[in-house]
């Protein structure tokens, strides 16, 4: 088994992802190059890095991997806001998605932590 599969915070962002894609197939046709294209890459981002950074030899380099992850969470919480601002998400979803997004930044933040608690 890879090792990042074990991993909440890939767990939960892969499920992410999904929700991502299905909530992006009912934005309008115009922004299939605008908006869902940038979810969808931001969304993907962030368990990918997980398990790119898993999958590296020194848990420096799985740290950097990790705050790229953040960073793609990040965009992506801009993006669903402007989202629901355009009028695309409703904003019980918006709400949702951004909840959701709070609780894998915290599952990523505190495996940062116990990684760096590690490297000292």
């Amino acid at each position: 088994m890879k090792p990042h599969k074990s991993l909440n915070c890939w767990i939960k962002s892969f499920e992410f992802v999904k929700n991502v894609y299905s909530i992006t197939s009912d934005f309008p046709a115009e922004e299939k190059f605008g908006l869902v294209s940038q979810m969808r890459r931001a969304a993907v981002s962030i368990p990918v890095n997980i398990a790119e950074g898993a999958a590296r030899k020194g848990k420096k380099e799985f740290v950097q991997f990790l705050h790229i992850s953040l960073g793609s969470l990040t965009e992506l919480d801009t993006l669903i806001l402007l989202s629901k601002e355009l009028g695309f998400i409703p904003d019980e979803k918006s709400v949702d998605l951004i909840i959701e997004l709070d609780i894998i930044g915290k599952l990523i933040y505190g495996l940062i932590k116990s990684l760096e608690r590690d490297l000292k």
